[in-house]
């Protein structure tokens, strides 16, 4: 979540006289995230977010963005409802921008993860994935394999910018990732953005899974592997295990893995590294000095590259594939 558009009173108030759900009391922007601008909207009936989708996101991508939250929620899945106007309509135009109203969910995001939160996060995965199953609709993964080598050619002659090398680097990376990518895994609907800032919790247990606007149709064992990067390492860059074990055993307990998505984790993670390296490092060098978002570093995930790059085998995660399946952890 970020803020890249102002929105002004009057056409605050204008907006949301189209909904039922009160008047105006208060609308504060939301910093985290990079993607659109997201306001906590407090009506006299209750809390809401208000979100402006930005030039990153596909118009034509929101009906499936509404549609699939709106069917996970009716399975049970504790996510964001749209809500639609008075006239049924769920997205209409605020400044210029596609907008929605969504439902609030109670929780706080995790800003120190525990293994516990890695636990429960695999399993809200694993539901996440069973019941993405049954909805008809589907989205190509635009920041997918066949996007990272343009996403690269657009900086590369500023890569070094933010580390000599570094454009050097990400092209051999993609030399090997292009070569060596799995074919015929398992796929569905992921989340494909499941940041600890996208999952809430009350305690130690998911109360909701937020922000699904990169949602697409990919490996299922991406998902995971995005958590791997997003989850289990530590401040100092250190790969915690205990962390990874949870996240898998307890996704295996919902969805189990087949041998071959498990073995292809460390590449899924190289892959998973390289697609936030890249976008973060567009960001980086190309956000709008006076936008309310906080830059994220993509050396970060420069680090975490070079280490799943580095690792002999799926055991690096934590557990050996027939202990998972044995019910070890």
């Amino acid at each position: 979540m970020a803020v890249y558009t102002e929105v002004a009173d009057e056409d605050l108030r204008s907006f949301v006289a189209e909904y039922d759900i009160g008047t105006v009391v208060s609308c504060k922007g939301i910093a985290e995230g990079v993607e659109n601008s997201n306001y906590l909207l407090q009506t006299d009936r209750g809390n809401f977010i208000l979100t402006l989708y930005e030039k990153r996101v596909n118009p034509a991508d929101l009906p499936f963005f509404i549609g699939l939250m709106e069917h996970l929620a009716r399975l049970g899945l504790r996510c964001p409802t749209p809500l639609a106007g008075r006239d049924g309509v769920h997205l209409r135009s605020l400044c210029g921008r596609p907008a929605a109203i969504i439902s609030f969910l109670q929780g706080l995001w995790p800003r120190r993860v525990t293994a516990q939160h890695c636990a429960a996060l695999g399993r809200a995965m694993a539901d996440l994935h069973l019941k993405g199953q049954s909805f008809p609709g589907e989205r190509p993964n635009s920041l997918g394999l066949r996007a990272w080598r343009p996403l690269f050619e657009q900086e590369a002659r500023r890569a070094d910018e933010v580390k000599p090398g570094l454009a050097d680097f990400l092209r051999h990376e993609l030399d090997h990732l292009e070569a060596h990518w799995p074919q015929g895994l398992p796929t569905g609907i992921i989340h494909a953005d499941l940041f600890p800032d996208n999952v809430f919790y009350q305690g130690d247990e998911v109360s909701g899974l937020i922000d699904f606007y990169f949602a697409c149709t990919d490996f299922l064992a991406y998902d995971i592997a995005i958590c791997l990067n997003a989850w289990c390492f530590e401040i100092d860059g250190s790969f915690n295990i205990t962390k990874a074990r949870l996240l898998l055993w307890n996704y295996q307990q919902v969805r189990p893995l087949s041998a071959a998505e498990f073995e292809a984790l460390p590449i899924l993670a190289r892959g998973a590294a390289i697609r936030f390296l890249l976008t973060r490092l567009y960001d980086w060098l190309n956000t709008p000095a006076g936008a309310f978002v906080k830059r994220k570093d993509p050396l970060e995930y420069e680090r975490k590259l070079r280490f799943h790059a580095e690792v002999g085998g799926a055991a690096a995660y934590g557990l050996e594939y027939d202990a998972l399946t044995a019910g070890e952890h």
